[in-house]
């Protein structure tokens, strides 16, 4: 019997939502190979796996070529908070491009599935609200946060030739705002810095006047997408947005999260950075109809839960 009929390889598998990814597929019985160069992952989140039979750990930058054997491929290595990924713009982008090519090139030569961990970002400053997958987007390619932006979509771009050119099997989901434990305390994301903020009694600082709107998916939700988009027949390529419908406006997430801690923190608005969307929802009808998917975790749970997690980490 082939070892590896039932490995999946997890690149960016030690990060917030990868180490979930690992966890779940070893649930499930699927032995995990989790690559990762711990940029903006760490082995705390994965620690509870180490030691695991079914789990291999490898130290790795996806920017160079990988060798092993597997038979399914996550590609989610990329730093996805603007703090990370924009401190070394020019590695972010070599990430999700020559990252890219590198997986898609050992999925060729393995001949298995390969799953793309994209974005919202690709629609950049949305002209059409809610989001669906046929809306191009409206990015600024020389702007802040192109690095990201551009890199995911070129990305997107790579692995459509190679399912043209090549006939792989690939499966590209756009990932909306996410959140949950183990997100890393001081990456910028909405979610953990007004949580922090709450928990250390720190004004709340919101750029713009609290207008914007963001959709918010629970981590749980999202690997449950992810699998289901990795299940689904060879015929389904995607991309599909994976992500919560729900819209909430920044002043109405940071009044959540002040009832949720009790804490005292005032509200505190700064100057909002360029290109920052002013809204953000996806058009999950795509996802509900190919995958049988749609989240189900509220946001007031599953911000519960994850001020549960901070609050270990903070105090």
């Amino acid at each position: 019997m082939n070892p590896y009929t039932n490995t999946a390889l997890v690149t960016g598998g030690a990060g917030f939502i990868g180490s979930h990814l690992c966890e779940r597929l070893i649930g499930r019985g699927t032995n995990v190979v989790c690559v990762d160069n711990y940029y903006t992952g760490t082995r705390a989140n994965i620690a509870s796996l180490i030691g695991h039979p079914g789990f291999e750990v490898m130290r790795h930058d996806v920017t160079f070529p990988l060798y092993v054997q597997v038979s399914q491929v996550f590609n989610l290595a990329c730093p996805a908070s603007p703090i990370h990924y924009q401190r070394d713009p020019v590695q972010t982008t070599k990430v999700s491009v020559h990252g890219a090519i590198n997986m898609l090139g050992l999925a060729k030569r393995l001949n298995v599935p390969i799953l793309q961990a994209s974005t919202s970002e690709v629609y950049g400053d949305p002209l059409v609200h809610p989001q669906v997958e046929d809306y191009w987007g409206h990015v600024n390619p020389i702007g802040m946060r192109s690095c990201y932006d551009e890199g995911k979509r070129c990305a997107e771009t790579l692995f459509f030739d190679y399912w043209r050119q090549h006939a792989l099997q690939i499966k590209v989901i756009r990932i909306f705002n996410t959140y949950g434990p183990r997100m890393h305390p001081n990456d910028g994301r909405v979610v953990s810095n007004f949580i922090v903020q709450a928990l250390r009694g720190e004004p709340i600082t919101i750029y713009g006047d609290g207008s914007q709107t963001r959709s918010f998916c629970y981590v749980d939700d999202l690997v449950d997408g992810m699998l289901a988009m990795m299940d689904s027949g060879p015929g389904f390529t995607g991309p599909v947005n994976v992500g919560n419908p729900g819209e909430f406006s920044m002043l109405e997430l940071a009044e959540l999260v002040l009832r949720k801690t009790g804490s005292s923190s005032t509200i505190e608005f700064l100057p909002l950075p360029s290109d920052d969307p002013r809204q953000r929802r996806p058009d999950i009808s795509l996802a509900k109809a190919e995958l049988g998917w749609e989240p189900k975790v509220a946001l007031e749970d599953g911000i519960e839960r994850t001020i549960h997690y901070f609050r270990a980490l903070v105090q």
